[in-house]
């Protein structure tokens, strides 16, 4: 499936739209590092890899801008152990199997 993905940097989101259903990702840069904090995919567009590839998009952008790729919401580490190029880790905040409410505190 091809899809557009639309970063919005003032908001640190990636997001797409598929019929009228908005699936996201949002990260916080912190530390030298992107941090992936959370992952929201609605039911109705679930199981057509949309996670994946919303992720991929922030950590090529992470990458691009020589940052770490590092992961609060469980979704991104588990993306991140999956593709070990991207040398990620999990986040000073991450939880296993939850994503992060608030922001990142130092």
């Amino acid at each position: 499936m091809d899809v557009t993905i639309k970063h919005l940097p003032n908001e640190q989101t990636f997001e797409l739209t598929i019929d009228g259903h908005r699936a996201f990702v949002t990260y916080e840069i912190y530390d030298g590092a992107l941090d992936v904090r959370k992952t929201l995919v609605p039911p109705p567009l679930g199981g057509q890899g949309l996670a994946g590839k919303l992720v991929k998009a922030a950590y090529d952008f992470a990458l691009e801008q020589n940052l770490k790729c590092i992961g609060t919401c469980s979704y991104a580490v588990t993306w991140l152990k999956r593709h070990p190029e991207y040398q990620g880790n999990e986040s000073s905040d991450f939880v296993e199997g939850g994503c992060a409410i608030g922001k990142h505190k130092q």
